[in-house]
């Protein structure tokens, strides 16, 4: 046997790190079958983040309910002459009968904030690991750069444009719904629009262009073939002079019954073209028409645009979203905190994490603002909202919708202080820790363990 082809690997449960498996076998030796309670949690925030928009998570709980080993994964596992037959043999019958409790996907996040807490016997709640922090740090990091961008360009539309260079196809089809989670429009992916319904945008190629020998043409063979897709890409030769070729067939396109919805720059000073564009289309009754800019943007270039006022109605936004560029991983972790319903505390030098399955309460100012977090045990009762709420139930899950994700994420952004809206150096925002918290880490401290 050659092993799996790569397809079957990348929604398989051999698509996890070695060592969960040598731990669940080496569980089963010792005996080790009582239920644990493990938290994921981002340890700290990069300097530029303020805050983190929390992403993933239905689509980790759909990877739950159906999770099992495939015939050929067990007969690959078998020809590695890693485990024994009778380890091999029980692997067969896996499956998640856990529960969780999580912060809903588009909720505001901050540090050392638990946004899941899996509960299940500890070889389930161990094998699902690596998945759980695939999907939420990669989901999260995208939503935490997409809500970005909309904070720096508030009115106006975002797409993602980010497909083509995401770091693998599957990248691309999470960063579309993490992105749409946290406030895009849409999405240039066609797998993101066919896999979660989202809008899906496009417009021409310099190709398409570059085929015809004259641009006026080009433009109206697009038109005639695409009339209620009439968005023209007009920076393939000059900007301002494929404007002035928009506005010289708008006549002839109107008669044919066809509007000029949009055209597109994506090249050059954006600013400075669109205003030149805009009065070249104003002056020619196509003030409806609007002007899509995109190449190279992330939010620092859409804050700059929207100062110098740059008449743009629609943003795509491509590699810059889909990598996280600036900041393209977080410091996330997946630790154990009770098991057995005993507490345990991790005490690693530089890595010391709260014991006990632990609730984040929210309190707000008086106009509606974020104020402070308490990071609390599960069974206190403190002042605040609680953030984490149970989403799957002996492994059935409880699935939101991805318009109430979005709205979500909307009422959130809302509620951000403006010293955490800084793109470059936002204030920190307090997680404060309950006495009862305190307590429990003091007493575990005490007895060593």
């Amino acid at each position: 046997m050659n092993g799996l082809r790569s397809t079957e690997i990348a929604s398989s449960l051999l698509a996890t790190d070695f060592y969960q498996l040598t731990m669940l076998h080496a569980y089963r030796e010792a005996g080790l079958h009582e239920r644990a309670s493990f938290e994921f949690f981002f340890r700290r925030l990069p300097p530029t983040r303020g805050f983190l928009v929390a992403a993933g998570l239905e689509i980790l709980l759909e990877k739950l309910e159906t999770a099992q080993f495939s015939q050929a994964e067990l007969d690959w596992l078998r020809s590695t002459g890693r485990f024994p037959e009778s380890f091999v043999n029980d692997l067969a019958g896996w499956r998640f009968t856990g529960d969780v409790h999580a912060v809903s996907e588009g909720t505001i996040i901050f540090q050392n904030e638990p946004i899941i807490r899996i509960e299940a016997p500890i070889c389930e709640a161990q094998l699902v690991e690596t998945l759980t922090i695939n999907f939420l740090h990669y989901q999260t990091l995208v939503a935490s750069k997409a809500a970005r961008c909309v904070l720096a360009a508030p009115q106006a539309r975002l797409i993602d444009f980010g497909l083509r260079r995401a770091h693998s196809l599957e990248a691309g089809l999470y960063a579309a719904r993490a992105a749409y989670v946290a406030g895009f429009s849409g999405t240039a992916s066609v797998h993101a629009g066919a896999a979660f319904g989202i809008p899906v945008y496009g417009t021409m190629a310099h190709s398409f262009i570059q085929a015809h020998d004259d641009e006026s043409r080009a433009f109206l063979d697009f038109a005639r073939a695409r009339p209620d897709d009439t968005i023209f890409l007009i920076d393939t030769y000059d900007t301002e002079a494929g404007a002035r070729i928009v506005a010289a067939i708008a006549d002839k396109l109107r008669q044919l019954g066809i509007p000029v919805r949009g055209v597109r720059i994506d090249s050059g000073d954006l600013a400075a073209h669109a205003c030149a564009v805009r009065k070249i289309l104003d002056e020619s009754g196509l003030s409806v028409t609007r002007i899509i800019a995109s190449g190279g943007l992330d939010e620092w270039k859409l804050r700059d645009l929207v100062a110098q006022g740059a008449p743009i109605d629609t943003y795509g936004i491509g590699t810059s979203l889909t990598t996280s560029e600036d900041v393209p991983m977080l410091d996330c972790a997946y630790k154990l905190v009770e098991y057995g319903g005993v507490p345990k505390q991790k005490r690693s030098e530089g890595k010391v994490l709260w014991p006990g399955s632990k609730q984040v309460f929210r309190q707000y100012d008086s106009s509606g603002c974020l104020e402070r977090d308490i990071l609390g045990l599960a069974g206190e009762k403190l002042e605040g909202e609680p953030l984490l709420w149970p989403v799957m139930r002996d492994g059935r899950a409880e699935l939101m919708t991805l318009d109430a994700n979005r709205k979500r994420t909307q009422r959130g952004l809302q509620s951000l202080p403006h010293r955490l809206r800084d793109l470059g150096t936002p204030s920190d925002y307090p997680v404060e820790i309950s006495d009862g918290l305190l307590r429990l880490a003091a007493e575990l401290a005490k007895h060593g363990r």
